[in-house]
């Protein structure tokens, strides 16, 4: 049973490879990016192009597919929380084993019949090479932790002293005094 949908955009024929090690095939492709293809932070948009590049080589285990992949990523920066575009391009390598090959890691990647998915390879080389804490700039401030000023717009940002909070209620006290010493009744006017 089938587990590999042949129109799905990243499952590629390898039938014209045949069996013959060393034959290859060179392709280039513009396909939709799938869903979930990034971190919540910073990702692929789904539908995007996601250009290919790759060789498909035939070896004595199966087939093996190297390439590199483009995509535009679009996110937030982690600092200022500014939206970002940015391109990445990665590089993915993969050997899909024959299915009657003696590869014994249970990891490894088969093709089926003559169809080999994509899909899994360039996601993980893709998440994988995502920016764990995206930045518009590498000098990027950030927001003031006080009232979420974004920093890079207003750098003389800077708010009065604060007062320490142990302290706040003895400041309505003072002011509560002075109202008092200004209103006594034995002023000597």
């Amino acid at each position: 049973m089938s587990t590999v949908d042949p129109q799905a955009p990243l499952v590629l024929d390898t039938r014209e490879l045949g069996r013959r090690p060393g034959a290859q095939r060179k392709l280039q492709r513009s396909v939709p990016a799938p869903a979930g293809l990034g971190t919540d932070v910073l990702g692929v948009p789904e539908g995007t192009d996601l250009e290919l590049r790759m060789r498909l080589e035939s070896v004595m285990e199966g087939v093996l597919a190297s390439g590199t992949a483009r995509v535009l990523l679009a996110g937030e920066c982690v600092r200022c929380l500014e939206p970002l575009e940015q391109t990445l391009e990665v590089d993915f390598q993969e050997l899909y084993a024959f299915p009657e090959s003696d590869i014994e890691d249970d990891e490894a990647s088969r093709l089926e019949g003559d169809l080999l998915d994509l899909e899994p390879v360039v996601r993980d080389a893709v998440v994988l090479a995502l920016p764990f804490q995206p930045v518009c700039s590498d000098d990027c401030p950030g927001l003031c932790t006080l009232c979420g000023a974004r920093l890079a717009d207003d750098p003389d940002h800077q708010h009065e002293a604060a007062v320490d909070p142990r302290w706040s209620a003895l400041a309505g006290l003072a002011l509560d005094d002075t109202d008092e010493v200004a209103g006594k009744p034995d002023d000597p006017r």
